[in-house]
């Protein structure tokens, strides 16, 4: 079977950089469907724009996560290519963090990888065949003063998919994730300017991530072509990961 035809499922997929990759996975012959959570707005124009169906479930409640798939395997087919790209920030320095934005940070972007692949996983080993690829982030390696709720989240992902990559490789599913440098996001223009630009400054490229690049990222890892890729994080930082 060629990737034309797979079913590819995009958590977060309504904007940034979740859309960007619906949209290459589409464009690249995938049928996809994505999610959002409370992001009416955004999703009801991402769908007038693409066309895609839009689900929306909270990827931190398990028991919601399972409704869900089953929902998109029902309408769609099983799920080949799980792409875990929703998650939130709650930034502030630690010795101010609260109890609940450590909570919010681990559960979205660490508790979903469980909550996600949990429903899939089952389905992928006894076809013989899936992709499960992960937004990480260049600060899961670097480090990011007011970040340590979010660097620890997207540092579990990586080690989450090595250790899935292990398990599975034996039963055709390939497990990778892809950390992002800073990208021209909903998210980054929330950061204030004189930040970006000091980041901007380290970044060897000089410029923030567009996120069609990080999106032809996943078509890469999700394709029938990089079936001996597994377990490894691709760093899309135009250098600043080096740092």
């Amino acid at each position: 079977m060629s990737d034309s035809g797979r079913i590819a499922l995009v958590t977060g997929g309504v904007q940034g950089l979740g859309a960007a990759a619906a949209r290459a996975l589409n464009e690249a012959g995938f049928t996809v469907a994505v999610t959002h959570f409370r992001d009416g707005e955004a999703a009801e124009r991402f769908a007038a724009e693409t066309g895609l169906p839009v689900h929306e479930w909270d990827v931190a409640d398990y028991d919601a996560c399972a409704a869900g798939v089953a929902a998109v395997e029902e309408a769609l087919g099983p799920i080949d290519v799980l792409v875990n790209n929703a998650g939130v920030n709650r930034d502030m320095m630690f010795h101010k963090m609260t109890r609940e934005a450590w909570d919010q940070v681990m559960s979205v972007d660490l508790g979903s990888m469980f909550n996600m692949c949990r429903q899939v996983i089952e389905g992928m080993r006894a076809r013989g065949y899936g992709r499960i690829v992960s937004i990480s982030s260049v600060n899961a390696a670097r480090g990011q003063a007011g970040q340590t709720n979010y660097c620890a989240a997207k540092a579990g992902i990586e080690g989450f998919t090595r250790a899935l990559a292990r398990e599975t490789a034996r039963k055709g599913i390939t497990v990778n994730a892809i950390a992002p440098g800073y990208a021209d996001t909903p998210m980054v223009e929330s950061v204030p300017d004189e930040i970006i630009d000091r980041i901007v400054d380290q970044v060897p490229k000089h410029r923030l991530a567009h996120p069609e690049e990080i999106g032809r990222a996943v078509v890469y890892l999700a394709a029938e072509e990089a079936d001996f890729v597994t377990g490894t994080t691709l760093n899309v930082s135009g250098g600043f990961r080096m740092g």
